[in-house]
């Protein structure tokens, strides 16, 4: 008797529950019973399934939602990134039912190095309240629909900039049908422009909307003038600017953004901003990124043996990303991956100059000897909010407005934008320079 009551007293035992639960008819506790009850109703569930003839169509359609999943998930695009790679940054973030992932920055940022390690004085929060202030300026734009020229990002990056530094004296290189001097404008009400384009923007007019600026000089169409053969001394002279750290530069013209840099820093310009800054195989120019694109810099270098992981990543995100760059595309002869294909493309892809890695390494150095401040615009929002299909979220730094905040793209008025503006993104960047130290 005293082992039975002993038997009793004691919580059952794993196997004693499951038994139970399986209806061998033992002595249950308060325990047993209520886990018997639950049984019993999934029993008796199961059992009218069986009577009424309903349970073979609920198991089939159960295999083939299974099969369908996994299907799904067996198609995703999933990139693995060594975790030794700290210097890359591994967000895999999946959107929508067709498996493509934002994993921002993954394959690397090239970032220029400067040569005191300073930064931009903004933060994202700034940039997050400059955001709220422009949705409704942009909305304003004469120039809806402007194909070929900047989309949403560069241009709220382009009026960040110049509401932050509130320049003297704006200057533009590259003006098309006007729609950076609006920006420029929209940034700065007072402030002068001074425009170089060999097309002026009102021949525009005639076949549809475009913006010219009363306060804007212009040298454009028969009084266009380069930018490395202005006379920057006369110019400033008629604006009465006596400090040329007040000026802000912005280029637009596709030209090769080393030459670009060497002219501004003869000129004595310390602010430059440069639209088309086009990852390492793609564009028709050579930029900051390409050149900044070495194995001794943060988030550069790559690999081109055709059997290697990043070559396996690559070819698989060229199905998803326009402007992604398979390891064919990259590299050149000899496996050379620097710049596009190892050239030194200028003028709108007019000049093609084959360079070598040592020259490539030599424009590296030179650039950080100048650079003071280097800093790319991120995208203004992750892909699954603008469904942007064109830049490599693998190439780029975490968005402004991260995937998957919804409420907080709406609130800002994103939501409202025809979603072909966010499909222009060019890496833009902001560079504070001076002249080499020694």
């Amino acid at each position: 008797m005293l082992e039975r009551a002993l038997s009793i007293r004691r919580p059952p035992h794993a196997t004693e529950v499951a038994g139970t639960a399986e209806g061998d008819g033992g002595d249950g506790t308060g325990d047993e019973s209520k886990i018997r009850k639950h049984v019993s109703v999934a029993m008796r569930v199961t059992n009218y399934l069986t009577r009424t003839g309903y349970i073979w169509p609920i198991l089939v359609i159960g295999l083939i939602i299974v099969i369908i999943s996994s299907v799904i998930i067996s198609s995703r695009d999933l990139v693995c990134i060594s975790a030794s790679s700290s210097d890359h940054i591994s967000r895999l973030r999946f959107f929508g039912f067709d498996g493509l992932e934002s994993d921002f920055g993954s394959l690397g940022v090239p970032w220029c190095r400067s040569k005191h390690g300073k930064d931009v004085e903004w933060t994202s929060k700034d940039l997050l309240k400059g955001l709220e202030e422009f949705v409704p300026i942009y909305e304003t734009r004469p120039i809806k629909n402007n194909m070929y020229g900047m989309g949403f990002d560069h241009s709220f990056g382009l009026w960040f900039i110049a509401r932050w530094l509130q320049p003297d004296l704006m200057i533009e290189s590259g003006a098309f049908k006007g729609h950076s001097t609006w920006v420029l404008r929209q940034a700065m009400p007072d402030t002068p422009i001074v425009s170089l384009s060999p097309r002026h923007p009102e021949k525009y007019l005639k076949k549809g909307p475009a913006y010219v600026d009363g306060n804007c000089t212009y040298f454009a169409g028969k009084d266009f003038m380069d930018f490395g053969s202005m006379d920057w001394g006369k110019v400033m002279r008629k604006h009465g600017i006596k400090d040329r750290s007040r000026v802000l530069v912005f280029f637009d013209d596709h030209q090769n953004e080393l030459k670009r840099l060497k002219e501004a820093l003869k000129a004595g310009f310390k602010h430059l901003v440069f639209e088309d800054n086009y990852d390492t195989g793609t564009g028709d120019h050579y930029s900051f990124r390409q050149i900044c694109d070495q194995f001794y810099i943060r988030g550069g270098g790559h690999s081109c043996y055709k059997e290697s992981d990043e070559a396996r990543i690559r070819h698989r995100r060229k199905k998803f990303w326009e402007k992604a760059v398979d390891t064919d595309e990259l590299c050149g002869p000899g496996e050379a991956w620097w710049g596009v294909r190892g050239h030194m493309r200028d003028n709108f892809n007019h000049s093609n100059k084959v360079i070598t890695y040592g020259q490539h390494f030599q424009n590296s150095r030179f650039v950080e000897s100048v650079l003071d401040v280097y800093w790319e615009l991120p995208p203004v929002a992750g892909p699954s909010l603008t469904h942007q299909t064109r830049y490599d979220p693998a190439r780029t730094s975490i968005p402004i407005v991260e995937d998957g905040r919804y409420g907080l793209f709406r609130r800002l008025g994103l939501s409202q934008l025809d979603l072909s503006v966010f499909n222009g993104y060019t890496q833009m960047v902001y560079l504070q320079v001076s002249k080499n130290d020694t």
